[in-house]
């Protein structure tokens, strides 16, 4: 596996597949060819939900003189296809192909991932526990002694990056940038959870707003980590926001749960997906809530049975979770998803303290049944906005102003 600094990664939302990666692509064709005038051509889920996304928007600001196609075209390699042509003048001097394939990171056409570094040994969850049992080693101390010397650094500007994220939206009100006209909720969710003299008021809810948080600041192009990805970029910071705030754990064991953290979603994006145009939204938010509840086991102090266990029913409870945001933004559902997920994750490492003994399925078990899963799943329930909640609400939509027209046309 790489190094799980290529899944934390700090950038501007609102999508690392729509957004982050584009824009990195922009940049490796810019420096390769400092072409005079660029064409882009987006296929699958870029063409479909790119709008949404600000794909065309993030392209246009990092390379001069771009024109931006929306192709319909299908391109079965990969759902998230962009091609590059570069000229000088009107003479053709390059052409590239890239597929953003999640978390902000892009593949070139004929780029063989087996030349690709790779810093781990293992990819399996099951191989990394018996390695780390026979050198009786934790999981955190497996990914320090595979990273750089300076990766607990790295840690603490995640961290840093992730808890201002948190900060950022909770104190921001107003609407969410689009069309959906969609208002910001986590700063009323912490006031109402914190001051609510209910009995039905759980202090865990806190963590739920600030994943509202995190993908406000998301949704409206501020600065996040990928968590695994974007648009589920919510959760792990919710939760740990939440912890430490509540038991203020020394700095040590906080960036061992986000090492942990980070190697759950490693072996996931390695051994299934992590984006949702390829696998649906069990692929990103999914990924993060196993991320979370192990983040979480380790904070408890569980031994690394308990932690699979946490982490195999945060994922195993998001199977078949599809992916429609409404009108291609990552807002609805895609934040509120954000939300549920930050408190399932909790709930996720509490059960498993209890039910952890003789389980059925194992962490490797539930994440190749989630890349099956998505296989399955219909091309338009993945990041198309072509299904699922996009549709319905476009359809209501139409026969809002149909309704609306014909009352206008009897008048």
């Amino acid at each position: 596996m790489r190094s799980i600094r290529e899944l934390y990664k700090i950038g501007n939302g609102p999508s690392s597949s729509h957004t982050m990666g584009p824009k990195k692509a922009c940049e490796l064709v810019r420096d390769e060819y400092n072409a005079e005038r660029y064409l882009v051509k987006l296929y699958g889920s870029l063409s479909m939900t790119g709008k949404g996304h600000l794909t065309d928007k993030v392209i246009r600001r990092t390379l001069n003189n771009v024109e931006v196609i929306f192709s319909q075209e299908t391109i079965t390699e990969h759902p998230n296809t962009l091609d590059f042509f570069m000229y000088n003048g009107e003479i053709p001097i390059g052409y590239e192909r890239f597929y953003s394939i999640g978390g902000g990171v892009v593949r070139r056409q004929g780029e063989n991932p087996k030349e690709i570094i790779n810093i781990y040994p293992h990819k399996y969850f099951k191989e990394i526990r018996d390695y780390c049992e026979e050198n009786k080693m934790e999981l955190h101390d497996y990914v320090y002694k595979y990273e750089d010397d300076s990766f607990k650094d790295y840690l603490r500007l995640i961290w840093k990056t992730m808890a201002k994220s948190v900060d950022d939206g909770l104190v921001t009100s107003g609407l969410l940038p689009g069309m959906l006209n969609v208002a910001r909720k986590a700063k009323r969710i912490l006031n109402r959870v914190k001051f609510s003299s209910s009995r039905h008021v759980n202090k865990t809810q806190l963590a739920s707003a600030y994943a509202y948080a995190v993908s406000e600041t998301n949704a409206s192009g501020g600065e996040i980590v990928t968590a695994p990805t974007c648009g589920a970029s919510g959760v792990l910071p919710g939760v740990l926001y939440y912890a430490q705030e509540k038991y203020n754990y020394p700095e040590d064991k906080f960036l061992n749960a986000l090492a942990t953290a980070g190697l759950i979603g490693n072996i996931v994006k390695h051994n299934a997906s992590i984006s949702g145009a390829e696998a649906g939204c069990q692929a990103e938010i999914g990924t993060a809530c196993s991320m979370a509840a192990a983040a979480v086991s380790v904070l408890m102090e569980n031994d690394m049975d308990t932690l699979e266990c946490a982490a195999e029913i945060a994922m195993e409870h998001h199977l078949g979770l599809t992916c429609d945001p409404i009108r291609g933004y990552v807002q609805v559902p895609c934040i509120e998803r954000n939300g549920v997920a930050a408190m399932r994750a909790i709930n996720a490492a509490e059960l498993s303290e209890l039910i952890g003994e003789n389980r059925k399925i194992s962490f490797d078990m539930v994440v190749e049944t989630m890349l099956q899963t998505g296989k399955d799943l219909k091309e338009s329930y993945r990041e198309t906005a072509e299904a699922g909640l996009a549709a319905y609400y476009k359809n209501i939509q139409i026969q809002k102003n149909y309704i609306k027209k014909t009352e206008n046309n009897s008048n």
